[in-house]
């Protein structure tokens, strides 16, 4: 019997990296119901990522915060342990925001830290922050302020929510918030690479998804320049340093805050593909089926279907792709896929925004990858 694996991302604001497996395993058992298919949800350290983790062997648990533009949300963080994931984007992310309206300038990531004290009240003695989607360009300020860091006014105040605050900073003390984290391992799981400032900056790359204006980028990067200027001058001897690290620019600063309180960088693909057994179920697979809803040159870089055909290929197994779209040439996914289908070649209709029509075109993939790859009972598997 032919064991295939379909462990796909979500393909984001259509669907969940559930549905787009169990759309892809039921047009596969269509064509080849003699299959034995095992779906593995996949999250990279943005939506979907307590979702994800709560399929393996985390719980959730249910927490209020405060989201984005200061309204209390209610959102779940996944617990296993002493080691409790909280997702960035569940907490200040661009989907929470009210009616939608985005707030590039005074979004802020309090509620993040409010996150994390609870992890800390549970004794949690590993803090997974799974960094993305954000709607927050504030350096992680609020994050800090949350957990006991002082930033303020020249009058003494704190400044108040968002990046544009900071550029009324004058006084920074973090040692509330470093002694709060002592003896915490906290991993902040990113497939972002971009340094806090600048050009490749948080604010110039990622703030006009958050509605950034042209002058807004310029304000934001300004302020965010404007801390690391303060922060050294308030003995914070690394803080340059750290503003230049891969991954400082990851979910607004987030990235940044987090290295502050002694955080260390990982690969979200990585960790989650670790976390969820991965390899376990490649080792025990003949056939894999991954996917997310744009393939292209970002994927290259290490995001989760090429970090999962990384894993398979030092199995011995053959991975087949699925995207919304794929705008890389056949010669670029053929060092990682030996298939690569995408719905924008199957429909002249707009499937990014109709869930109902891409989970029919995600059948169709499936019922395709069992007629091309698995046929009757047989399958190359690339062993």
């Amino acid at each position: 019997m032919v064991s295939v694996l379909i462990a796909p991302d979500k393909f984001k604001g259509t669907l969940s990296a559930d549905d787009v497996a169990c759309a892809l395993e039921r047009g596969l058992l269509e064509a080849a119901p003699h299959a034995q298919v095992n779906r593995l949800a996949l999250a990279d350290g943005g939506e979907g990522s307590v979702a994800a983790a709560c399929a393996g062997r985390f719980s959730p648990e249910k927490i209020t915060a405060t989201g984005p533009t200061g309204q209390p949300v209610t959102v779940s963080v996944a617990v296993h342990g002493r080691t409790v994931l909280i997702e960035a984007a569940a907490v200040c992310g661009l989907g929470i925001l009210p009616g939608g309206r985005q707030a590039p300038l005074t979004a802020t990531s309090r509620g993040l830290g409010q996150a994390v004290r609870y992890a800390l009240a549970s004794e949690a003695d590993t803090i997974v922050l799974a960094l993305g989607g954000v709607a927050t360009t504030d350096g992680g300020a609020g994050l800090l302020q949350s957990l006991g860091a002082v930033l303020a006014r020249e009058d003494g105040t704190p400044i108040g929510p968002g990046g544009q605050e900071l550029a009324d900073l004058c006084t920074v003390d973090l040692s509330g918030a470093r002694a709060a984290l002592a003896g915490v391992d906290l991993v902040l799981a990113t497939d972002v690479d971009n340094p806090l400032l600048g050009p490749t900056g948080t604010a110039a790359v990622y703030g006009p998804q958050k509605g950034a204006s042209a002058d807004d980028v310029r304000e934001l990067d300004a302020a965010l320049a404007g801390f690391v200027r303060r922060l050294e001058a308030a003995g914070v001897a690394e803080a340059g340093r750290l503003a230049e690290a891969p991954g400082a620019g990851a979910a607004g600063g987030l990235g940044y805050a987090g290295l502050l309180l002694g955080g260390r960088v990982c690969s979200g693909a990585d960790y989650f593909l670790t976390l969820l057994g991965a390899d376990e179920l490649l080792a025990a697979s003949d056939f894999v089926v991954t996917g997310e809803g744009s393939l292209d040159e970002q994927s290259l870089s290490g995001k989760l279907p090429v970090a999962l055909a990384r894993r398979a290929r030092r199995q011995g197994t053959a991975v087949h792709a699925v995207a919304g779209r794929c705008t890389l040439p056949a010669d670029r996914t053929a060092l990682h896929f030996r298939s690569v289908q995408a719905l924008t070649d199957l429909t002249d209709q707009d499937c990014a925004n109709d869930s109902a029509l891409s989970a029919r075109l995600l059948g169709q993939c499936g019922r395709t990858l069992a007629d091309n790859w698995i046929g009757h009972g047989e399958t190359e598997t690339g062993r």
